[in-house]
């Protein structure tokens, strides 16, 4: 067994950020396996054309099922095409990402074949020709190196930490027939963000505000950051700001929000509580502003700024202008 599936996750008819990201993982397993990566996703008409396009990723061979029953997700059809591919095949690996669907889904499948399920991977390997990951545990405080005794072994892989590569997969082309019947979950309407604004989970820069912004009427301030810093970045928010209402809830990151692991994280005005530090410890760069030197979030910052936000903030995003040539 040395072949590899993976979910390529659609919203609609689009393919997501992440499916890219769970491609390119898959192909590095499948490397070191000396194996093929194969690829499934449920849509609706059309959207295999779309998926199709994760052959430039290292998709070997890719499944695809349409119905017009799909444009939403369909956990039920998905285990359905999760347990035939296999049944039909003897898969080393199973790869999910570890974004808001990929969360339903992973421990789905994995109750259905009856296997084990490592969650938020951040690394993966092959030791004596099996796969072995590592994996945040404690709030992220330690990783643990984690083995599987069955196959296939089921994981799902932390967004932003397989940055998208392309190699080129055979890509070849198979339609899947799956009942949209029987539903046991179905999904009722979704509420979207405001169109173009990018999801924080799947940012490659986050800035967010904890309750140090002292209300919603200040965001503007992190609005312009964001801007400064371009294309790429995104909004976040502390636990305690969506619970204030300031903030929706799709900004929120930490434990009970989403988890990130950008290349910047800039952090303002957020004390460092145990619970938003587990959903940003992974980022690459943090950068801590805070006017209290014995705030926990300086103990994880690369780069700590102690000061009044309301004069750090603007005088930073003037400077980031400067230096993009946007102004100054």
């Amino acid at each position: 067994m040395s072949d590899v599936l993976a979910y390529a996750e659609l919203r609609g008819s689009q393919l997501r950020g992440v499916a890219r990201e769970t491609v390119t993982g898959a192909r590095r397993l499948a490397d070191e396996l000396g194996g093929d990566v194969h690829v499934v996703s449920v849509g609706p008409p059309g959207s295999g054309e779309e998926v199709a396009s994760l052959a430039d990723y290292g998709a070997d061979r890719i499944f695809t099922a349409e119905d017009g029953e799909f444009g939403a997700y369909h956990p039920d059809a998905l285990v359905r095409a999760f347990q035939y591919l296999a049944d039909q095949e003897e898969y080393a690996a199973i790869l999910f990402p570890a974004s808001a669907r990929g969360k339903d889904l992973a421990p789905r499948v994995a109750a259905r074949l009856g296997r084990g399920l490592a969650t938020e991977i951040t690394d993966l390997e092959v030791e004596d020709g099996e796969p072995v990951v590592t994996r945040p545990t404690y709030a992220d405080k330690a990783y643990a190196r984690v083995g599987f005794t069955e196959s296939p072994a089921l994981m799902s892989i932390r967004p932003n930490v397989f940055i998208p590569e392309e190699s080129q997969g055979s890509g070849e082309h198979e339609e899947l027939e799956v009942d949209a019947d029987p539903v046991r979950t179905r999904v009722s309407p979704v509420e979207t963000s405001e169109e173009g604004k990018l999801d924080v989970a799947e940012a490659s820069q986050v800035v967010s505000g904890g309750r140090g912004m002292q209300g919603p009427d200040n965001w503007s301030l992190l609005e312009d950051l964001v801007d400064a810093l371009g294309p790429g970045t995104a909004l976040g928010a502390s636990r305690a700001v969506v619970d204030a209402g300031w903030r929706p809830h799709a900004e929120q990151v930490g434990q009970t929000g989403k988890v990130v692991s950008p290349n910047l994280y800039v952090a303002v005005g957020i004390s460092g509580a145990i619970q938003h530090l587990a959903g940003m410890r992974t980022s690459n760069v943090i950068v801590a502003i805070n006017k209290d030197p014995e705030a926990p979030i300086f103990d994880v910052a690369d780069y700590g700024i102690i000061g009044d936000l309301f004069e750090v903030v603007p005088e930073l995003t003037e400077e980031i202008r400067k230096i993009r040539g946007d102004g100054g």
